[in-house]
């Protein structure tokens, strides 16, 4: 039923009406009586539940590589067969074979070229199989066939290199340069012509080093040329003690040299590609770095030492000078020390330093002071710059290696009779402890640190009246003495842990007097030994006791 609209305007505005009521009754204001407002604590939010760090796992290999290179592998399998189908049926003749195989491999590659705009990773899989048969192809038809010589071979591997790389370049793949660099390297293991003469060979590998150097640049790759520097310096030392080693004449010079031009390329191709790229070695691509940097050292001093041994050291010392120019040139570039470079330098200073230096030139008679200076370039390194970063460990490790040994050295007094005042170096190396841990025990260093340079000089201090005394008395006065002295200085510059360490020397104290020195001792020599101990031990005590609130 339907309303007018007489009915429907009277409807209106009887609901204007209700609301003009309903907001007048809104605005009027009620007394709602004092209080007071408290503001509620808001609340705690809820922590975040802890979740702990899980290890991220590498990626497994995708199931699409794996069913490609079976692929690969199931066609070279194929055309395997077919050769030797038609080699027991008589119609495939050797040039044949070569023919076919040489066919099958670029067409391989020109596959993944038309297949690259669907799927680039894919298919670069069918060029890099092309790759590996060309390769075969060449060594097959030089080596067992005879069907090309040995230019015609050197040539076509050369060419078969250039086309891994442009297809690394053409499929950002660094599978093609591992190709091309293995390719080149082995190349003279297989053809006998490129060794034939010594200088040759290098010349070879020189110039391969170079262009691998290049692409690695271009590319923006460092594998490339690590992958390069492993084979340069392996594959020509094990050609060269194979064929020449052994003859008359080696021509050892030129052995010698290689190896040096290859460490000058591939250090100045590190800085070169750290400098052009921005791309500053971090700590594990330096570890990287490391093996061919000792591969050379160990190859290249061998041949030193056989053949020049009396200039192999400072050869050695020339090496390391040129790798801090080297390193020195980068951080110029960059204006702040590179961490992964300092550890490459660090690694090889500590290396050269121990072996070539501190081995090699130092005479045995000088090296129980070598130790001292040791300590002190240590003192002084960790008491201007504190705890030293992980990338002077090596070198860090080095210095203290050769403290250690003639620490070890003068205490047990081994070996000392031509070295100038051999007596009392254990006596010196307390001293240099004692200083250091004074020195050093304000500064942000490990408490175990410390400690054991205290300890150390306790023991090397106890040693000292061994190897000057001959008689047991003089021995437990002398240590009774450091005993009490210890306690005294720790209570003047109040230091608890000297304090604590002096115990260890009234223990040491004790066990010797009655496991040693009242053993088949004279009665006098052995009173003396009690009334020593038994005054030491009260004085001590009656020290020790006002320890109890000196700092840790």
């Amino acid at each position: 039923m339907g309303l007018t609209e007489k009915q429907l305007l009277a409807r209106l505005q009887d609901l204007e009406d209700r609301i003009a009521r309903l907001e007048g009754e809104t605005d009027t204001e009620q007394d709602i009586g004092d209080f007071t407002f408290t503001e509620e604590p808001s609340p705690v939010p809820f922590a975040k539940p802890f979740k702990p760090a899980v290890k991220r796992q590498r990626d497994p290999i995708p199931a699409t590589q794996i069913l490609g290179w079976t692929g690969i592998l199931a066609l070279v399998l194929a055309a395997a067969y077919l050769i030797k189908l038609g080699i027991d049926l008589g119609w495939l003749t050797p040039a044949r074979q070569i023919i076919m195989a040489f066919i099958g491999g670029i067409g391989l590659v020109g596959a993944g070229l038309a297949l690259r705009q669907n799927d680039r990773e894919y298919a670069s899989l069918l060029p890099a199989g092309g790759v590996v048969i060309l390769f075969l192809t060449t060594y097959g038809a030089h080596l067992y066939y005879r069907l090309i010589p040995f230019s015609v071979a050197v040539g076509a591997i050369s060419l078969i290199c250039l086309l891994s790389l442009w297809l690394c370049y053409h499929f950002s793949s660094e599978i093609y340069a591992y190709f091309a660099t293995i390719g080149s390297y082995t190349a003279p293991l297989l053809l006998p012509g490129l060794r034939a003469v010594v200088t040759d060979l290098a010349i070879y590998y020189t110039a391969w080093s170079l262009l691998y150097c290049a692409c690695a640049i271009w590319l923006r790759k460092r594998h490339i040329y690590l992958v390069a520097a492993y084979l340069a310096l392996l594959g020509f030392d094990l050609i060269w003690y194979q064929q020449w080693s052994r003859m008359s004449n080696p021509h050892w010079e030129a052995a010698i040299i290689f190896q040096a031009v290859q460490f000058i390329i591939f250090a100045g191709c590190t800085a070169l590609f750290t400098l052009k790229h921005d791309d500053r070695l971090d700590r594990s691509t330096a570890i990287g770095h490391l093996p061919p940097l000792l591969i050379f050292y160990a190859l290249e001093y061998n041949l030193l030492d056989r053949y020049l041994h009396s200039y192999a050291p400072w050869i050695a010392l020339a090496s390391l000078l040129a790798l801090l120019l080297i390193y020195l040139a980068a951080r110029y570039g960059f204006r702040q020390p590179l961490e992964g470079g300092q550890l490459i330098l660090s690694t090889y200073a500590a290396i050269v330093l121990f072996h070539a230096l501190y081995l090699e030139l130092l005479p045995d008679i000088l090296a129980p002071w070598a130790g001292l200076a040791a300590g002190l370039i240590l003192a002084a390194w960790l008491f201007t710059k504190g705890e030293p970063d992980k990338a002077n460990w090596p070198l860090i490790g080095a210095f203290g290696l050769i403290f250690i040994i003639n620490a070890l050295r003068s205490m047990l007094n081994y070996d000392l009779q031509d070295v100038t005042g051999g007596d009392y170096l254990a006596l010196a190396f307390a001293a240099e402890l004692y200083a250091a841990y004074f020195f050093l025990r304000r500064v942000d260093l490990p408490e175990q640190f410390k400690g054991g340079l205290l300890y150390v000089g306790h023991f090397s201090a106890m040693a000292a009246p061994v190897n000057i005394f001959d008689d047991r008395l003089p021995v437990s006065l002398t240590w009774a003495l450091l005993a009490i002295l210890a306690l005294i200085i720790a209570i003047k510059i109040r230091d608890r842990l000297l304090a604590q360490s002096s115990l260890f020397i009234f223990a040491v104290s004790g066990a010797k007097v009655l496991l040693y020195d009242l053993d088949n001792a004279a009665p006098l020599i052995r009173i003396g030994c009690l009334v020593i101990l038994g005054i030491s031990f009260y004085i001590g005590g009656w020290l020790y006791r006002k320890t109890g609130d000196l700092e840790s």
